[in-house]
């Protein structure tokens, strides 16, 4: 690589050498502490973090005078706007848990961990953690001075503010988890009252400890050792996926520069670790892809503000794939069969959510036949079938409804009220009585539908069978 160039004043690299200062020396610490600056992606990290914002807020949406999104587990209720889904149709939420599931996978095939990245709460909480600490204890330099420095009044000042602040993020962090599963005003009062169920405050608790200890102490180590998105993304990334690389054959051989070296046969790397100063997992990117690298692209904004202090071109490390930098034409994404599958996944939940939300009946009718006695024969020549109707109300409202049954001739329907008031979201049980003259019943099971009206409209229907005498049921009914 040629590398005669126009020289670089020996105080600008003076300068950013200075600015890292020997943090070459001090990667391998136990304790990793990032250098936070300005770029393109440290903005964009910060607006995506913003996202968890509704994690915070979300459960205080009022919704027709209760909470907006509340998954009530004591009463199997998940009410999601104007909508409640009860358990018989979860089938629903596992389909949007598989969509979310397999975005990840698309996501990741073409451009890496960037939920890692940028959207991960380990990784948002982890930097804003890092954040307070360094408006306390001030930048990466005299972090790590005040870590060595000896105990005093004015350390043991900020270390206690510090760790003061870690836990009341994690005590925020617990109320707005319960929050969801339980209504935000009510939670409240119990706190304040000290009348919790015990449940709720050892949830509290843990997400408190939690948060404090994964993302105060354990920061990188969680991506490194515990999280299992860590260890399954490398059989989901190929050579064609996008990620934070280094142009090793730009920027090789680096070396630091100086007077003696500038007119020297040099990469455009000046070896300056600025890019591994503020990865906040502690790696060299220049060493390729590793088990660490969240691809939360931090690096690009470091060198490229060296690559523009010095002269040179942006993107010594930039996001692209392995065949990019190999100079091999990429194949478009939807060339890659990979990519494809993951689509079809995904249209198929989207599908799948789509049609269970549109057929989301707001009455819910089961049928049960009563087996002893199968059938009565009446006095008046007439056969007498015994159903119990459950009738599961959707609703948040009280409804009036009427029993039919239609689909036989002479069908008639007697011995209980037609005409019951449906609880809201819950299930309310009826005994009803089905007679048929004989002389229509032609097979022994025979089949009919019963109706259930609220307003003038059907809401529900479900077949049934009516047994006569013309043989025995069948074996096993």
């Amino acid at each position: 690589m040629e590398n005669t160039k126009t020289l670089i004043p020996t105080s600008t690299i003076d300068d950013i050498y200075a600015e890292v200062g020997q943090w070459h020396v001090n990667v391998g610490e136990e304790k990793i502490h990032p250098k936070r600056m300005s770029g393109r992606w440290r903005r964009l990290k910060n607006w995506t973090a913003s996202v968890w914002l509704l994690f915070f807020f979300g459960p205080y949406l009022r919704w027709d005078e209760r909470q907006a999104v509340l998954f009530d587990l004591p009463a199997q209720q998940f009410h999601l706007f104007g909508l409640t889904v009860l358990p018989q149709d979860l089938w629903i939420l596992t389909l949007i848990l598989l969509f979310f599931a397999i975005l990840l996978a698309v996501v990741t095939a073409l451009a890496g961990r960037v939920f890692c990245g940028f959207f991960c709460f380990q990784t948002v909480w982890t930097d804003l953690f890092v954040w307070i600490e360094e408006r306390l204890e001030g930048p990466a330099r005299q972090r790590q001075s005040l870590d060595r420095a000896h105990w005093s009044l004015a350390k043991l000042r900020i270390k206690v503010a510090k760790h003061l602040l870690w836990l009341l993020i994690g005590l925020l962090t617990g109320i707005s988890f319960v929050a969801w599963f339980m209504d935000a005003g009510q939670l409240w009062r119990g706190l304040l009252q000290l009348t919790l169920p015990l449940e709720a405050w050892i949830t509290v608790a843990a997400f408190t400890v939690g948060t404090y200890t994964l993302a105060g102490f354990m920061r990188e180590q969680t991506c490194f050792w515990l999280c299992p998105y860590a260890r399954i993304q490398g059989v989901m990334v190929d050579q064609n996926t996008v990620l934070p690389t280094y142009d090793a054959s730009r920027g090789e051989p680096r070396g630091h520069r100086n007077k003696a070296a500038i007119g020297d046969r040099l990469g455009d790397c000046i070896d300056c670790n600025l890019c591994v100063a503020v990865c906040p997992t502690g790696i060299d990117i220049r060493d390729g892809q590793q088990q660490g690298c969240i691809t939360c692209a931090l690096c690009i904004d470091a060198c490229d503000s060296v690559m523009e202090k010095i002269g040179r071109p942006k993107g010594l490390v930039r996001y692209d794939s392995l065949t990019g930098l190999q100079g091999i034409a990429q194949p478009a994404w939807f060339r890659r069969p990979r990519v494809w599958t993951y689509l079809a996944i995904l249209l198929f939940s989207v599908s799948g959510i789509a049609w269970g939300l549109a057929t989301l009946d707001a009455i819910e009718l089961k049928v049960i036949h009563h087996r002893q006695p199968m059938y009565v024969l009446q006095s008046d020549g007439s056969i007498q079938n015994r159903y119990r109707l459950k009738i599961l109300n959707k609703t948040n409202q009280q409804l009036e409804a009427s029993i039919s049954a239609s689909g036989l001739t002479g069908l008639k329907v007697v011995g209980a009220a037609q005409d019951v008031v449906l609880a809201p979201l819950g299930i309310t049980t009826q005994e009803l009585f089905v007679r048929i003259p004989a002389k229509e019943i032609r097979m022994d099971m025979t089949h009919f539908t019963f109706s259930v009206s609220a307003g003038g409209e059907l809401v529900a229907s479900r077949s049934a069978v009516f047994v006569g005498p013309a043989s025995e049921p069948a074996k096993g009914f």
